[in-house]
């Protein structure tokens, strides 16, 4: 069974990208351009890893992430932020948000496929509580 993995990207483009992309090796993917809808999507598509941008209209994805950090359904997800932004401490604030891993944009093909493989492969070595 595919994995699957939510991507919670306000710009179409870097969307389609990441959402070809994840398809094209194998993933299940389910994308959302706005913020606000992204807890609920999460919640009803179950999925085994997010990509969250930071940068969110409406939302930080910083929010989403300490969110979905608290969420008893969503908890366990990990969760790979994305983001333009990579100002000197914002790894730092992001990962203290509840993030696993986190890339700078332009994010090439090879260390987001990277990232994505090693965390979804973190999860599934996970023993099921």
């Amino acid at each position: 069974m595919a994995k699957r993995i939510l991507v919670v990207e306000d710009n179409d483009l870097n969307r389609k990208l990441f959402c070809d992309v994840l398809r094209a090796n194998g993933f299940e993917v389910e994308p959302v351009a706005d913020g606000e809808l992204a807890l609920n999507t999460a919640r009803a598509f179950d999925p085994d890893l997010a990509i969250m941008d930071i940068q969110l209209p409406n939302i930080s994805g910083l929010d989403l992430i300490a969110e979905m950090s608290r969420d008893s359904q969503l908890f366990n997800v990990p969760v790979l932020a994305v983001t333009a932004y990579a100002g000197k401490g914002d790894e730092e604030r992001i990962r203290a948000a509840g993030a696993a891993s986190y890339l700078a944009k332009p994010v090439s093909i090879g260390p987001f496929m990277a990232a994505v493989r090693k965390l979804v492969e973190d999860v599934a070595a996970q023993p099921v509580a």
